[in-house]
């Protein structure tokens, strides 16, 4: 029992610890976005498009993780990822070539793909009584981590005068996730090792989400908050930079949307398993999105506050779907199979934004448009996420 507790305890570490380097590399580079924007002599458009590349790598590379785990154990898949989010990051931060730039960030993004796919399925797989409460988490240790990157990019920058500091630091952060999870990848190995032939070809359930009402309304409701969410991330400092704001102030206010996730992240999932319907959380959220956008387009410098208070409730949507996840399936097999779908479908929803919001803005000069594309994605979300509001589980509907 005492080796089963200390098991369990450090996989609870070790996806803290993979929760917290999550988005740091996505809010680290919109923190920093007009110095590398300068510094690589990007155009709006490629801007756009690395802004885009966590979600493109999110959704290509997400679809692959539950072929990973029926191969090799989740351990190990972690500890591979975990090290290209660390090389990922060092080479970017180096490298001189736009080019090259795209494509490191893309080895960085890679082992966040499939460790997005797989912390749903060990919340189910490791504490199947405790779903809101680690989910709630390890998503506030992903909040955390998107907070500290987007408030300390730009002064770490600023310290070592390089951009490419600014950008690099975070390497550290992904070194250190990968050691919990070594210990555990040799655990696993030795148990596959003793595994019988029998055991070993027992066969796994297979849920196809992709058939079923409830895994494409999980997707477009992913898909459509990631949207807007990369787009905040990816473009917000930018636009309290165009409103009169110096560029510390900039990454602090955009660094304010993730903190004042956290005490949120913490008590959605807690709030979601408690409810009988989700509808009173999905219109709350999209009550508070729906202002914040207003405020932003029409008074972004005066109501900066007010307008990144609303914002943070509205991402509240990002751990409410991460719940729902684990609550629309029965199995740990069901979970990673809807989350699988649900993210990697999502991000290419998800993937029209940053884009699209670099493309409007170096068109228009302006954030009018923007935001309007913005409200339009979240009078999708809100159709989605009334209809995955009432109880049902996926492996019900394959």
């Amino acid at each position: 029992m005492g080796g089963a507790v200390r098991g369990g305890l450090l996989v609870l570490v070790g996806m803290l610890l993979v929760a917290v380097n999550l988005r740091a590399v996505v809010t680290s580079l919109g923190a920093l976005l007009d110095e590398v924007r300068t510094g690589l002599g990007l155009s709006g458009t490629m801007a756009g498009l690395v802004t885009t590349l966590p979600t493109i790598a999110f959704a290509g590379l997400g679809a692959l993780t539950p072929w990973l785990v029926r191969r090799v154990a989740p351990a190990r898949v972690l500890v591979v990822a975990m090290a290209a989010l660390a090389a990922g990051q060092v080479l970017r931060a180096v490298t001189g070539s736009a080019l090259v730039f795209v494509l490191t960030s893309a080895l960085a993004l890679a082992g966040i793909a499939v460790a997005n796919i797989l912390l749903p399925m060990l919340v189910k797989q490791h504490f199947p009584h405790r779903t809101g409460l680690v989910t709630g988490a390890y998503t506030m240790a992903l909040t955390a981590g998107t907070t500290v990157a987007a408030a300390a990019a730009v002064p770490i920058a600023h310290a070592f005068g390089s951009w490419r500091v600014g950008l690099g630091v975070w390497a550290g952060l992904a070194a250190v996730a990968v050691l919990p999870w070594v210990p555990l990848a040799l655990r696993a190995r030795a148990a596959a090792r003793r595994a019988t032939p029998t055991a070993s070809a027992a066969p796994r359930l297979r849920i196809r989400p992709a058939r079923t009402r409830l895994g494409w309304a999980m997707a477009v409701y992913f898909g459509a908050q990631s949207l807007s969410g990369y787009a905040i991330m990816g473009w917000l400092a930018q636009l309290f930079r165009d409103a009169g704001y110096q560029p510390e102030a900039a990454g602090l206010l955009l660094a304010g949307v993730t903190a004042l996730g956290v005490p949120i992240a913490l008590l959605m999932p807690t709030l979601a398993g408690r409810m009988r319907t989700l509808r009173p959380l999905v219109l709350s959220l999209t009550a508070a999105s729906t202002l914040a956008y207003l405020g932003l387009a029409l008074s972004p410098h005066d109501g900066a506050l007010l307008w990144v208070t609303l914002l943070a409730l509205g991402q509240g949507a990002f751990p409410l779907i991460l719940t729902t996840i684990g609550l629309r399936a029965r199995t740990a097999e069901g979970t990673v199979a809807l989350s699988a779908f649900a993210q990697s479908t999502g991000y290419v929803i998800a993937a029209l934004g940053p884009l699209l919001v670099g493309v409007l803005y170096g068109a228009t000069g302006g954030w009018a448009a923007p935001i309007g594309f913005l409200l339009v994605a979240l009078t999708v979300q809100t159709g989605a996420g009334l209809l995955i509001a009432r109880p049902r589980y996926v492996e019900d509907e394959a």
